[in-house]
């Protein structure tokens, strides 16, 4: 059915440019030999295709155009005619003879602009004239493309000021008087067109209206270049009978795109100083006329044109706009009840952008309306709807994106209120923008005050909102929010070692509830902020004045001992393992004995009881060895303790390679170069010892295992410790003693059973080049050397 209508209408279409072309070519001729008659006849005819009613308004647009074309054409004859003496009077009168109205009207309009321009009468009559008689064609589409066609003849021809045809001292107000009769004939001629046909066409009437707004609208165009309209002629006469006009049609379609015209078309500096005209007419218009955006149109304009010049805030403050469009908004919402929330949510968005670009020093006007919008919220739970909820993230960005700084947010009370109505997901990303506002722009956070709210803020990114479900989780994007949480807290700082004590327990309060997914991300920035602060206290045992609440060293690593251990209950034992060594070293540095035996007994007890993997194990006795050979505050009993432990599970790592390389690494805990105290010469070659025998049962077990008795890269690794010490002039270290080790190790490497290694091969002859390049060096180093033979 409906290919059937198009195929009609294209036929009807061809046949109607047909008959026009054939008329026109006629027209042409009867132009061609001065005969005015005969143009006069043929030209009516032409124009008679245009009183069809089966075309669409976009078919008519194009016969329209068609005979436009023409019309421009017998224009040109009639101006031609006059100037060879034909009266323009009589020509005025003759056409008007034509039989049919719609092609005398079009005829009148093309001989009326003729007439205007030769002067010989007052524009503004023969405008009254024309637009009276276009009363003529009341059916909507040939009515609104004539009058479209009067519109566009006469848009140079308005007795306007500064026109050529400018009249007595009223003449801009004739101007608009013809504008404003021509477009509230063309709005009924509009709206009319909503209410012909069947209501099963509703839709297809809906577009062909959306398609033919323009030719109504471009008579507010034409009104707002009239340079005669001074802001008292706008506010007292143009504004209000436009605005009759559109809240009179009761029609959806004509009061949203007009009053988006009106809004478009006239100068910001007249809405500002009409504001309470335009907003007055909001709330008569229809209940399902999209007023939030139109409204958001006009305070982006009004926003605009405050950020364009500094000259012009004073205005605004004059005329209380804020005031103004915040009560415009709340009877507007009033007015319709059943105004969704997103409207609600982004009137109240545009409001806070028009405030922050008018009234930046005004935060008490961003926290109003941020208030009205919870107002509005309340009762009505967590927003589902994805739109609403991006508006509201949209709403609070606005004053991040605005100060630049968070810190500024926080001042508003009602921000975090209207966070509470986002959804889990949603309240996320409005957390991820805030941290990120606050990287891009380095804020600086330095009250536990600032952090407790801060952290109420980003709560949804620190742990588990009600009914969220951790385990949906992409496991990307929570390292990525969780990673930026991790930076957050790197960024809090207070010179003031008081108060930075605080937000680190402030910091501690929120992060401990987030579980144990989060805690391996939040836990290791909050333990090395503390460090950094312990560092800033060195020194200080005690505080001089002897106040208890002082902040100290010992008190830091005692909330440390705290926090870390919530770790190895998660379980995450390698990670805790490595924050208690950090903080033992750090506890070293201060001269706390107890506190730093007490990190690493707590790293012994975790290695014990929590790391089973061989992996981990090998890791974590390196980690412990490297700690402990740099420690300096043990007395000798203590230290005899923990490196007894540390060279004891070094001997029973799984695999043997990797007992053997532990015993060795041992080996530097009895030898610390800036520690007189630590050189234990016999215990350094013990444990070198050790590692041999172990290294030499690994190769056995191989042997017995494939038949072939493996690398000897073990042996070489020795060999460079035995140099270590040598070097470093531990006396049980000999010459003898590395003479025999390169021995072994040449015969091992020129064993059958040997397997061939390149590795190791090239490890050994680079081991044997240093000790001749020693020996080539001299000096006392190269007197040592000179007895070993490589």
């Amino acid at each position: 059915m409906i290919a059937d209508g198009v195929e009609d209408e294209e036929k009807w279409l061809a046949a109607g440019i047909a008959g026009l072309q054939q008329n026109a070519f006629y027209m042409h001729r009867a132009l061609d030999s001065n005969n005015l008659r005969d143009a006069l006849k043929y030209s009516a005819q032409m124009l008679s295709e245009l009183r069809t009613s089966r075309l669409s308004p976009h078919k008519y647009y194009e016969l329209y155009m068609r005979a436009f074309d023409e019309l421009r054409k017998l224009e040109m004859f009639f101006k031609e005619e006059t100037r060879r003496g034909c009266s323009i009077v009589d020509l005025y009168e003759l056409v008007q003879h034509a039989g049919n109205i719609l092609p005398r009207l079009y005829l009148l309009c093309t001989v009326g602009s003729v007439y205007i321009k030769s002067k010989e009468a007052p524009a503004k009559d023969v405008l009254k004239d024309l637009v009276e008689m276009c009363r003529g064609i009341q059916h909507p589409v040939r009515g609104l493309f004539l009058r479209s066609y009067l519109a566009q003849v006469s848009r140079d021809k308005l007795p306007d000021i500064g026109s050529e045809y400018e009249g007595d001292a009223d003449t801009a107000v004739d101007a608009v008087e013809f504008v404003l009769q021509n477009f509230t004939e063309m709005n009924k001629l509009w709206v009319r067109m909503q209410h012909q046909g069947p209501a099963r066409e509703k839709e297809k009437r809906e577009k062909e209206r959306s398609e033919l707004r323009d030719l109504v609208g471009k008579n507010l165009h034409v009104l707002s270049q009239i340079e005669g309209i001074d802001l008292d002629m706008y506010k007292d006469s143009v504004l209000p009978r436009v605005l009759e006009q559109v809240v009179n049609c009761k029609d959806e379609i004509a009061q949203y795109y007009l009053m988006d015209c009106i809004i478009q078309v006239f100068p910001d500096e007249y809405h500002l100083q009409t504001l309470d005209v335009l907003l007055g007419a909001f709330p008569q218009l229809q209940p399902t006329v999209d007023i939030k955006t139109v409204l958001s149109r006009l305070m982006e304009r009004l926003s605009n044109y405050a950020a364009s010049s500094a000259d012009v805030l004073p205005e605004f403050l004059q005329v209380e706009a804020f005031a103004k469009l915040n009560n415009a908004i709340g009877k507007v919402i009033e007015a319709q009840p059943d105004m969704p929330i997103l409207g609600v949510i982004t009137l109240y968005s545009s409001l806070l952008t028009f405030t922050l670009h008018v009234h930046p020093d005004r935060l008490d006007y961003a926290d109003q309306v941020l208030g009205a919008c919870v107002k509005k919220l309340s009762g009505k739970g967590k927003l589902e709807e994805n739109k609403a909820t991006k508006q509201i993230v949209a709403l609070l960005s606005a004053p991040l994106d605005k100060y630049n700084d968070i810190v500024t947010a926080l001042k508003l009370s009602n921000y975090p209120r209207v966070l509470e109505y986002l959804d889990t997901e949603t309240n996320k990303v409005m957390s991820t923008v805030i941290i990120q506002s606050i990287m891009k722009n380095k804020t600086r956070i330095s009250t536990a005050d600032r952090v407790e709210a801060l952290f109420e803020l980003i709560k949804g990114l620190i742990k588990d909102l009600d009914g969220a479900v951790l385990d949906e989780v992409d496991e990307d994007d929570f390292k990525e929010e969780q990673n930026s949480v991790a930076r957050l807290i790197q960024l809090l700082h207070n010179d003031e070692p008081e108060e930075m004590f605080k937000i680190i327990c402030t910091v501690r309060k929120h992060i401990l509830g987030g579980g144990p997914k989060r805690l391996p991300f939040t836990v290791p920035p909050l333990v090395f902020s503390s460090l950094k602060l312990v560092r800033q206290l060195q020194g200080q045992e005690e505080n001089p004045f002897g106040e208890e609440e002082s902040t100290t060293p010992k008190k830091i690593f005692q909330l440390l001992n705290q926090t870390v251990e919530t770790l190895s209950n998660i379980p995450a034992p390698e990670l805790a393992l490595q924050l208690y060594l950090q903080c033992a070293e750090a506890a070293n540095d201060c001269d706390l004995e107890p506190v730093a035996y007490e990190f690493f007994t707590q790293a012994f007890i975790l290695y014990e009881e929590e790391i089973s993997d061989s992996r981990a194990q090998i890791t974590a006795i390196h980690l412990i060895i490297g700690t402990l050979q740099r420690m300096h505050v043990f007395g000798v009993e203590n230290r005899d303790t923990l490196t007894h432990k540390a060279t004891g599970y070094s001997a029973k790592l799984l695999k043997k390679p990797d007992q053997c390389r532990a015993v060795y690494a041992c080996s530097h805990l009895f030898w610390v170069d800036d520690q007189d105290n630590v050189k234990d010469g016999e215990r350094v070659l013990l444990c070198l010892k050790r590692a041999l025998r172990i290294a030499n049962a690994a190769q056995q077990m191989s042997n017995a295992a494939r038949g072939s008795t493996g690398s000897v890269t073990l042996f070489v690794e020795i060999l460079n410790k035995y140099l270590y010490f040598f070097e470093k002039g531990n006396p049980q270290i000999n010459v003898a003693a590395i003479q025999s080790l390169i021995e072994l190790v040449t015969t091992e490497m020129q064993s059958d059973s040997s397997t061939p290694d390149p590795a190791a091969d090239a490890f050994f002859a680079s081991t044997l080049r240093y000790i001749e390049f020693q020996k080539q060096k001299g000096g006392a180093l190269g007197e040592k050397y000179e007895p070993i033979k490589a």
